[in-house]
């Protein structure tokens, strides 16, 4: 698969199978993570992948109701890592830990999508309270919340912007 058949191809996934994921697959999602770009190669970001079902359901509360995520075999966190501020001080730690998880998170879910599964990314969600459901430590801050799972559901693509609307030429 090319990439830009990936990235036009990927949907936003809401209903999953209740099917496993092979190990095999959750590995090829893991190198999708590590491998992504960050700054200065600090790699300031921790992932969390979340089988339990007791803990995805606390998940899904945390995160509004979005009982989708619970269903999903797989959750992964993503969390920002502070101490990237040693090296870039507040820009670090409140933009370029974020850049990088989400870098991460976009190939990752390119990855699965090459493989069969479906994600979604969740960003609203109590953020103190997914804190304390994972027991993180200081810090970590979690900014994203991905389920994973094959795809019950597949919906139509949604509608883009023009490219002169999304790009300008200067």
């Amino acid at each position: 698969m090319e990439s830009l058949e990936a990235i036009r191809e990927r949907r936003s996934i809401r209903n999953f199978q209740k099917k496993d994921i092979p190990q095999k697959i959750v590995d090829k999602l893991i190198d999708a993570l590590i491998w992504a770009p960050s700054a200065g190669n600090l790699q300031a970001r921790k992932f969390f992948f979340v089988k339990d079902t007791k803990l995805k359901e606390d998940i899904a509360d945390a995160a509004l109701n979005q009982d989708f995520i619970a269903e999903s075999p797989l959750v992964i966190v993503g969390c920002t890592d502070s101490r990237i501020s040693n090296k870039y001080g507040e820009r670090g730690e409140y933009l370029y830990s974020i850049q990088d998880v989400a870098a991460s998170i976009m190939g990752m879910m390119l990855v699965a999508h090459e493989n069969g599964l479906g994600t979604i990314w969740v960003g609203a969600f109590m953020e103190d309270d997914v804190f304390d459901i994972l027991n993180l430590p200081k810090n970590l801050r979690p900014v994203a919340i991905i389920p994973v799972g094959y795809p019950a559901i597949i919906p139509s693509p949604p509608p883009r912007v023009s490219r002169e609307e999304a790009v300008a030429f200067r």
